[in-house]
Parts: structure tokens; sequence; C-alpha cells
């Protein structure tokens, strides 16, 4: 009827109708004050994922950021609604289950907040893989029949998982066993096979943004297929000072009676909390589970903890002081004594010794060298025979079983430095360089000594070789996902 002629009457009934209405809707008549606006839109937006992907086959804790949303806010999944919870300020978790994830694929993620002024989000797409990605360490166990690879996971490691694989002994070739395990961890860094072979530990240096201070996962190792089982022996970092948390790195005395953890990480203990120390436990020969009896101070950023041949002595590579922590191992506790500090090159990251102890070597990021040591028999002192050069952002170094032959790793040139070394002085002379994946990040030598495995970061799969019994020197076998 708009736009149509009205009589007297039936304006002045409209304008009744319209007084009445703006009663009815709050408006204060006396003092002829309109109605508030109506309430702002509430569509949902997303900004992230976390994570964005993971191996398929594993079911998804996924973290969901952005504005809007909502206590009854539902997260969709290729347009169906999944258990959806409020996490934090702007933060929803839904759970995805292993169906949702069964094959490799993506999917659409929506929110939608229902009622007035809701509706559907923009979408963000969840990358379901054959493996993980972003692989950080791999560890053989001692036999020599399974490996070990520890992913962070999408989105700068919010979900770790860990790979398995079984080892051709006669070509050195992996084989997956099967679909990552979690880690139940942000940022995972490392992982270690004790001794004996009968367990695999994680470390998960955490999230300090996320209030997440790190810990350590333990698996049981099926000595038949290698697959892993997570235990209930594993530890949550506290995040108070003095305490351990940032897990980066663990290390086993060669009866597996004891175990060290790296405490604190590459931050800064001034801004981060960080506690800058080693973590000291037993070990349960039968469930693996570590018990502390302590901590003991380093230097400043812990990164990589190592025990030396004779389970005489341990030492921490500190990455914020440029040194190296020693120590002396009591043979009944376990217990750890300083013995002193040594210097390192720039923000050392990784240490490593040659099978009978004569020898130690430090590979340091910053300066894009190894650092090379004497180690003292009785004292564990170590003392510095020089540096030498590797490639760029060397993150990694290993030693062969025979004490002949070291590599590293460098993350920035993409390749694996190759070095000879001298028996009586334990210098290294370089061989040449070798291609590895994209941004590498750890290697490990079969104990056979004939072949090297290198995780490839960027690449998300690892470099296999065989190595010359000769020389040294690596050839390429292939690659395989991680």
């Amino acid at each position: 009827m708009k736009g149509r002629p009205f009589s007297g009457a039936i304006c002045a009934l409209s304008l009744l109708l319209a007084v009445s209405l703006l009663a009815s809707c709050g408006a204060n008549s006396s003092k002829g004050e309109l109605p508030p606006p109506p309430p702002p839109s509430q569509a949902p937006m997303i900004i992230l994922l976390s994570p964005s992907c993971a191996p398929a086959g594993e079911p998804v804790q996924l973290g969901v950021v952005g504005n809007n949303f909502l206590s009854s806010s539902v997260v969709r999944w290729n347009g169906s609604d999944r258990p959806t919870t409020m996490d934090a300020i702007n933060g929803l978790v839904a759970q995805i289950s292993a169906s949702d994830v069964a094959t490799a694929g993506t999917a659409e993620v929506t929110v939608f907040n229902p009622g007035s002024g809701g509706g559907t989000s923009n979408s963000s797409t969840f990358t379901t893989m054959t493996g993980s990605a972003n692989p950080q360490s791999i560890a053989v166990d001692p036999t020599g029949k399974f490996a070990y690879v520890a992913s962070e996971g999408c989105n700068g490691g919010a979900g770790g998982y860990v790979s398995m694989y079984t080892i051709n002994p006669a070509t050195g070739a992996l084989a997956s066993i099967g679909p990552p395990v979690p880690s139940n961890d942000e940022f995972t860094d490392s992982v270690t096979v004790d001794p004996l072979g009968k367990f695999a530990y994680v470390t998960s240096s955490g999230d300090v943004w996320d209030i997440d201070f790190g810990s350590v996962e333990t698996y049981s190792i099926n000595p038949t297929t290698g697959a892993l089982t997570s235990t209930t022996g594993g530890l949550i970092g506290t995040g108070i000072n003095g305490t351990p948390e940032f897990f980066n790195s663990m290390a086993f005395d060669r009866s597996g009676k004891f175990a060290y953890a790296a405490d604190g990480g590459a931050f800064p203990e001034d801004v981060f909390g960080g506690s800058s120390s080693v973590s000291m436990y037993t070990v349960n020969s039968t469930t693996g589970a570590l018990t502390s009896f302590g901590t003991i101070a380093t230097e400043s950023g812990p990164n990589s903890v190592a025990v030396d041949f004779t389970g005489k002595f341990a030492y921490v590579a500190n990455f914020n002081s440029n040194d190296v922590s020693m120590y002396a191992i009591d043979a009944t506790t376990g217990a750890l004594t300083s013995i002193g500090t040594i210097a390192a090159g720039t923000q050392p990251v990784s240490y490593v010794e040659d099978p009978v102890g004569n020898f130690a070597y430090v590979a340091n990021v910053g300066s894009n060298d190894i650092s090379m040591y004497t180690i003292n028999a009785t004292t564990g002192a170590l003392t510095s025979i020089g540096t030498i050069s590797a490639g760029v952002t060397p993150i990694s170094v290993v030693v062969d079983p025979s004490g002949k032959f070291s590599y590293a790793v460098n993350f920035n040139s993409n390749d694996v430095s190759m070095y000879t070394i001298n028996a009586t002085t334990g210098a290294l002379t370089s061989t040449g360089t070798i291609a590895a994946g994209q941004s590498p990040t750890s290697i490990a030598i079969h104990p056979s000594g004939n072949f090297a495995y290198v995780t490839n970061s960027m690449s998300n799969n690892i470099s296999m070789y065989s190595i010359d019994a000769a020389t040294g020197a690596l050839t390429l076998i292939g690659t395989i996902g991680t």
C-alpha cells in the first residue's frame, strides 16, 4: 500500500500505533528518547587453524582462532557440525575424529553462530597428509631394526608426531610402520631410544606463549614390529623457575639406569623463565618411567645433552652462553657434579663424542663451524683443538660407530658436511659435502656404520645414504616421507 493517499482518520490511527510501538520497544515517551540500535552482527571469522594439517588416521583436537566466537559457536567440518568447546578468548576447540582424516586430502572448516545476527564464517582449509610435517630429529634403535622421527607438525609446532620405520638390514632403506603417533605437545624437537632399545623418549619444548612448558613423552617399543605405544611414564614441565621446563633433548647412561634432560631451550631466562638446568632421573627398567632426583644448573640456553662412552661424564651445549657445561656422573646415584665449562663457537646446538670417548665435537649454528676437543679420560675435562668450517647453519653433528668419520647437517645450505677423524689428534678433515633435502635438521648413523639418515624439515622427508667404509663418503639411496 506504500505511496497510496490516506484519509485523516487513517493517519491519526497510524500515529497512535507508532507511539504505541515506540513505547513497547522501550522508548521513554516523556523524554522522547529513541530505542537503542540493534546489536552488532555476530558473524564469526576464522583467522587460523592450529594445527592446519595432520597425518591421516589420527584424530585431531583442532584449535580455531578468530573473532566473534560464542559459547554456542559450532565448528563445521565440510559443512557438518563437530563437537566444539570454547578454549579461551577468541578460541574454539573441535574434536575431529579419525574417520574425518582417514585419507589424505583437504577439508573446509567453518564456524557457525546460531541466532539473529549470527551466521557462517569464512572457510579455512585443513590438510590431511600421508605423514607428518616439519621433522626435527631422528634416532635409530641399538639393534638397527627400527628408526623414529620426531616432527613438530604444522603452524610452527602445534601438535607434534613421531613417525616409525623398519630398516632393511641389507639396503638400509626405511619402510613406514604405520601412521605417526602423536607427541601430545607443541614444538616436538627430539627423539631418543634408550640403550636397551625398550623405550623411546620424545621431548617437546612447548610454547611459552600458550603457557605450555614442554614435556617428555615415553613410549614402549614393540620388539617385533617396532611400533610405539605411549606409556604413563612421561613428564610435564611446570613453568616454575628452578624446575624442569622447555625440554630440548635427552640422554642416557650406557646401563640405561639414569637419564638426563636439557631444560630451558634457547630462550633467555629473564624473558621466558627458562630454567637453564639439566634434570636428572632414574629409569624404571620395566615401565620406562622417569623419576626425578633433582636438577643441576647449566649456563644459559641448554640445547643438547650427551653422556660419554664410559658413563662417567655428561656434557651440555648451551646456545645462549656459547659454551659447554661439563659434569662428572656418580656411578651409584647418577647425580651430576659440575667440573666447569669450556668455550664453544657461536650458538652451539649439538654435542657428540667418538665411540671410545677420546674426542668431542660441537656444531655451532651461529659461527658455521664445528668445535673440536680432546677429552681427559680421568677428569672428563675438554680441551679445545680448534674449529673447522661447516656449511651454513650446522645444526646437528654425529660420529660413525668406527670413530673414523663425522658428519654435520647444515640447515641453510641444505647439505651434509663430511669429515675424516685423525685417530691420534681427533682433528677433522673435510672431505666435501653432499646434498640433503630442504632445511635438514638432524642426522643419525646406523649401528652397522653402513647407512646414514637425515631429516629434512621443509621437504617433510628423510634422505637415506649408504656410507663408504673406506672413505666415509655418503651416497644417496633414496628418500621417504615423514
